[in-house]
């Protein structure tokens, strides 16, 4: 599975693609959301896991332009920050996440929710 990554700190980027490797899956790191939008225009993918507080495009902009676009506004994404306030991830929620998880985490814990969004796509079947 292709996972888009928008995480602006190297540390957490690298470990996160590390983790999607390791577990089978294809990730595609970007640094912004931005860049992760363009890239998701680009290449497409089949999820988008976030990082809440980055320059340039924020998570909630970016989980914003995905859910209202008619090509990959269905695609599962899964907020991961360190914003742990309920009020933040009722936003999360509330902007259109699928789920919300926590920095640091476990990457067992990650993995899982990764495989649970995937069921998901699977169910659901390929975007059109």
């Amino acid at each position: 599975m292709r996972v888009l990554i928008a995480e602006d700190d190297d540390n957490f980027r690298t470990l996160i693609t590390e983790v999607l490797l390791q577990a089978g899956h294809s990730p595609l790191p970007e640094p912004n959301g931005h860049l992760a939008w363009e890239r998701l225009q680009r290449e497409g993918a089949d999820m988008l896991v976030t990082d809440i507080n980055m320059p340039v495009l924020n998570g909630f902009q970016l989980l914003a332009r995905v859910r209202s676009s008619d090509k990959y506004g269905a695609i599962p994404v899964l907020m991961l920050t360190v914003r742990a306030f309920a009020e933040d991830q009722i936003a999360g929620y509330e902007t259109g996440a699928d789920d919300y998880l926590t920095k640091p985490f476990d990457n067992a814990v990650f993995v899982a929710r990764v495989n649970v969004l995937e069921r998901r796509i699977i169910k659901r079947g390929p975007l059109k």
